[in-house]
Parts: structure tokens; C-alpha cells; sequence
């Protein structure tokens, strides 16, 4: 993937929308039903060609805002989050109303720091969100905005759709806007401002080039930056572009070169494994059999329990597990589904057997393939 061609677009299958509070919200004049119908058309559009779509949609303390008769946005917190309880219920209801229009159901997640930083709350969002996507289902994506606090919230939804495409290894992170794209200088305030069409993500030169964000919304140009950076890790291509554009998503799908285009310079699988492979601190170790070996190398598949021959350390879900054969050599290393103690448990047994072991369902694997990096 190099230049300025979009053809790569025509082939991704995962794309996370991001759609801000100025779109939404008519700037302010109330929930705009058009614009969501219209982005529902697009997100249906691209079900229609085999896409996967998240929505990660801002809008809810400004419809909130809007409800309780406020035209200004309050500083203090409490405020903030009091208007959030009021919009959300209903931004999620007219996007359930559209979509079910369509025949798509949706379901509402509402995402907070330890959600996407712990180890253990990642594995259970990505797990959710994959379960989602299986079913069909379109995830439509918020900051648990009413009990976040100052100190961990993420402080836009460009940030938190970053954190999305890199849970779920997005091919595209889509950043709808309220401009054409990123530009050299301010639009608004520049006539002669040229537009960026294509540049690496990492690119120093794009620092100079931001700007803050609008009265409405958190996120100006600066965290959109910040975002397309953020999606790099795991390989994911950030488009940002107007939301006002006709047919705006399908026509970036379609690989027309509309708005800027920051590119990742990463291969999603090699992206992934090598954040992996950079976790080398491990909690605990399970030697594993012959056949488990050859499997791990030759299939690249998951690492079930009854592989395992036994387990050392003192761990919980999502801490980093070193894989060592009989001979004590080093085989791999990945994300536990389980803690230490129910991991002996489970240890020899059938994948089948785990419900009646443990006395609850769990995971089938101990160390999902996509978790596991081999060394």
C-alpha cells in the first residue's frame, strides 16, 4: 500500500464510523433525523457489499443539552454527565429506529478507560464486539459519558474510535466531520488553505497543521491527529472526511479519494503482532505437549486447554502467558483467558469439559489465536 491510490479501500471489510456532535446535531439546533438517516443508509450500503461496520457516535450531551432547554455546554462535570443520561437514551433510540427500518439490529455499548486499558476488560469488549459482528449485529459505540470522571475519560470520541479499530482490528477508522478533510491551515479562518489528501500518519509536518475543536463537540483536527495515530498501532487506515458529502461513506468504500487519507505504514496481522510480542513481561508459564507445539506452528490456531500439560505463576484473565515445550524451549506468548487457578483446573481437559470443571461457561481456548504471537 503506497501513493495516493485508494483501490485498498474497495477490499476493507472492517470499518469503524465516527460521527461528531456538530453532524448530528445540526450545530446545535437539535438532532437532525436526516443526518442519521442518511448514515444509516450509508452503514446498510456497506453491510449490503460485506462490510462489518461499528458506529462510534457522538451527540449525546448535546441532544441532552438540547432536551433540558440549555444552548450553552457546562464546565462542571456532573452537568455534563446529567445531560449525557438525558441524550443517549434518546440519540440510541432514532438510530435503533433507523436501522430496524433497514432490517439491522443494534446494540448500544458504552465504553469507559479500564474498558479498552485493562487487559482483562479488553479481552471481555473485543470479545463482545466480535460475538456482535458474528450475529450480524451493528455495535453503536459511546464513552459511558454519565460516570466517567475527568480524570480517565478519554476526552473525545475520535480517541475512543481509535481505541475501537485497534480492539477489533479495524481495516478503516472513518472520521466524519464537519470539514472536507484535514487542511495546512484553518478553513474557516483561511481561504487559501490547502487541503491534505494523502500523508503518513506519523508524519511530524501534520502537528503544525491542527487545530481545537468547535463549542459542541471535544474533538477538533488535533485529535483526529491523535486518532489516525492511535489506529496506526494495529494497522488500521484513518479516513477523515465531511459527513455532509453525499453518499460520503460508500464513495470512500468505493475508493474514490475524497478528504485525507493518513496512512498506517503497517500490515493490520503484523501490526497486532507486534504489539504483542512487545508484552514481554509475563505472569505465568504452561508447558505445553507435542501435538499443541506442532499445531501452533503449522496452524497458527488458538491453544486449547487440554494441550496444556501444566501451569506455573500467578495470574488473571488477560495477563500475558509464556508457552514453553517439554524441553522448556520458548514456543509462544499471549493473552490468558483465564487466571491461574481456574487454568489448573482445566489443565488436559477438553475444551468440552470447562462449563462442568469450572461450574460457568467460558472461553473454549485458553490462549486465543489471535492473542498469541509465536517467538
Amino acid at each position: 500500500m503506497s501513493g495516493q491510490s485508494r483501490a485498498w479501500a474497495r477490499d476493507a471489510r472492517r470499518w469503524v464510523v465516527k460521527v461528531g456532535s456538530a453532524l448530528l446535531t445540526d450545530n446545535g439546533r437539535g438532532i437532525d433525523d436526516s443526518v442519521i438517516g442518511d448514515l444509516v443508509e450509508q452503514l446498510t450500503a456497506l453491510r449490503a457489499r460485506g462490510c462489518e461496520v461499528l458506529l462510534v457516535s457522538s451527540g449525546a450531551v448535546a441532544a441532552g443539552l438540547l432536551r433540558l432547554g440549555e444552548s450553552q455546554r457546562p464546565e462542571e462535570l456532573h452537568e455534563l454527565q446529567a445531560a449525557a443520561a438525558v441524550g443517549q437514551s434518546a440519540l440510541l433510540q432514532r438510530y435503533e429506529q433507523a436501522f430496524a427500518e433497514r432490517g439491522y439490529l443494534t446494540a448500544q455499548i458504552l465504553l469507559g478507560h479500564d474498558d479498552v486499558e485493562a487487559r482483562d476488560r479488553y479481552l471481555n469488549a473485543r470479545g463482545t464486539l466480535s460475538s456482535l459482528l458474528d450475529r450480524g449485529v451493528i455495535p453503536i459505540i459511546n464513552e459511558n459519558d454519565t460516570v466517567v470522571t475527568d480524570e480517565i475519560r478519554f476526552g473525545d470520541n475520535d480517541t475512543l474510535a481509535a481505541l475501537v479499530a485497534n480492539l477489533v482490528d479495524a481495516d478503516v477508522l472513518a472520521l466524519l466531520t464537519d470539514q472536507s478533510g484535514l487542511f495546512d491551515r484553518d478553513p474557516r479562518h483561511d481561504s487559501a488553505a490547502t487541503k491534505v489528501a494523502h500523508a503518513p500518519a506519523n508524519d511530524p509536518s501534520l502537528d503544525a497543521m491542527v487545530g481545537d475543536g468547535g463549542a459542541l463537540g471535544r474533538g477538533g483536527m488535533i485529535t483526529k491527529l491523535r486518532a489516525a495515530r492511535l489506529a496506526a498501532r494495529s494497522g488500521t487506515e484513518t479516513l477523515i472526511a465531511g459527513g455532509k458529502e453525499l453518499q460520503v461513506l460508500v464513495r470512500l468504500a468505493a475508493g474514490e479519494p475524497l478528504g485525507t487519507w493518513l496512512e498506517s505504514g503497517n500490515a493490520p496481522q503484523k501490526a497486532r503482532r507486534q504489539w504483542l510480542a512487545s508484552l514481554v513481561t509475563f505472569r505465568g508459564v504452561v508447558e505445553i505437549d507435542e501435538g499443541a507445539v506442532k499445531v501452533l506452528r503449522s496452524s497458527g490456531k488458538s491453544l486449547l486447554p487440554v494441550g496444556v500439560r501444566s501451569v506455573e505463576g500467578d495470574f488473571q484473565r488477560g495477563d500475558v502467558l509464556l508457552c514453553r515445550d517439554a524441553s522448556g524451549a520458548e514456543v509462544a506468548r499471549g493473552l490468558s483467558n483465564y487466571s491461574a487457578e481456574e487454568a489448573r483446573q482445566i489443565v488436559g481437559r477438553s475444551s468440552q469439559d470447562i462449563a462442568a470443571v469450572l461450574g460457568y461457561g467460558g472461553e473454549p481456548e485458553l490462549i486465543h489465536r489471535d492473542n498469541l504471537v509465536l517467538l
